[in-house]
């Protein structure tokens, strides 16, 4: 009876080598724990010319009638069992080829401090090619915990690689982290413009995060032009001995800032009346000189000849001694063209 059945279940081998056109071969779906559903496709498989030294591919070059195994392990196939009997390298590609079989996916982090950080297998992959270089030593193939910018600096998680010998350290933030050109509304005064392109240039991430400026914009607190002028936010550096000073120029940081070369001061029925050069001044003085203690920064109220006498407005400068004064010759300022 045993030998009757092998003998019929043989002889099925067989049938199904020679009419595998005439069977409904169906596409056989693996959903593996953590490492995504595999597709093992009999029409593929089929469809090659030799295999293993036999001169086609067929049927019975898997199914020989055995009984096997219910699931196999990836080491079981680096073994030379179920799929590594072919797939070891010499007759089909290794199983150690993990994206051959297993989908892997485009991976996009949602870091809170720095917004979306993408992971790319493909890039990876085509440098290293061996999955198990990650997985499962670094990384399950499912789900993982959370690691620190702090842990993988000492070694886990990304920076096991990425640690300035095998690949770029971790410290090269803006390699995964996105550095956005950032704009700061700075009303009346014309907007202001951070480089992080610029910056990285010269100086590591680090230099600023977390010790200066937290990496969430929204939990920095808004600086004043006077915090900044005691060391602050961006006065740590721009003191006039590591970078240019923030009481220097301010149309370096703030874009956009034309400083009108000659403003003109027209009285209520529209006449001109007179004349103030920020050119010649910025080319003696610097911005906070006036601004903001004598002038808000856009439309200031109307300053008397009388008041500039005591002190206020021009006259805070034009007193005589620092220069000439607004008693002096009125021609000076007041100029009808």
């Amino acid at each position: 009876m045993k030998r009757a059945l092998t003998l019929a279940l043989a002889g099925l081998v067989g049938l199904m080598a020679t009419h595998a056109g005439a069977i409904d071969l169906k596409e056989i779906n693996y959903d593996t724990k953590g490492a995504g559903k595999v597709v093992f496709s009999h029409n593929k498989h089929l469809a090659k010319k030799s295999v293993r030294g036999n001169a086609a591919f067929s049927c019975a070059t898997c199914h020989t009638g055995n009984k096997s195994k219910k699931h196999y392990t990836m080491a079981d196939m680096y073994k030379g069992q179920s799929c590594g009997a072919c797939h070891n390298g010499k007759q089909a590609f290794d199983a150690h080829e993990c994206s051959k079989c297993h989908q892997v996916k485009e991976i996009v982090y949602q870091v809170k401090e720095t917004g979306p950080t993408p992971f790319s297998h493909a890039k990876h992959l085509a440098k290293v090619k061996d999955c198990a270089t990650c997985h499962t030593k670094l990384y399950k193939t499912g789900k993982n915990p959370t690691v620190s910018m702090a842990e993988m600096e000492k070694g886990k998680s990304c920076g096991f690689c990425h640690n300035g010998k095998k690949a770029f350290g971790v410290d090269k933030c803006s390699k995964c982290h996105k550095s956005p050109e950032l704009t700061y509304t700075t009303a009346p005064v014309p907007k202001a413009t951070f480089s992080h392109a610029f910056h990285t240039s010269a100086y590591s991430c680090k230099d600023c995060h977390n010790t200066i400026v937290k990496p969430d914009m929204k939990k920095n607190k808004r600086v004043s032009m006077a915090d900044m002028e005691k060391g602050q936010s961006c006065g740590a550096c721009h003191d006039g001995k590591v970078a240019f000073s923030v009481k220097d120029d301010c149309a370096k940081c703030h874009t956009g800032f034309k400083l009108p070369a000659k403003m003109t001061f027209k009285n209520k029925k529209g006449t001109v009346i007179g004349h103030f050069s920020h050119q010649f001044h910025t080319a003696a003085y610097q911005c906070n000189d006036c601004h903001t203690k004598l002038y808000p920064y856009g439309n200031g109220k109307r300053i008397t000849m009388k008041q500039m006498e005591s002190g206020a407005s021009c006259g805070a400068c034009h007193d005589g001694k620092s220069a000439f004064s607004v008693k002096g010759d009125c021609l000076k300022c007041h100029k009808s063209s």
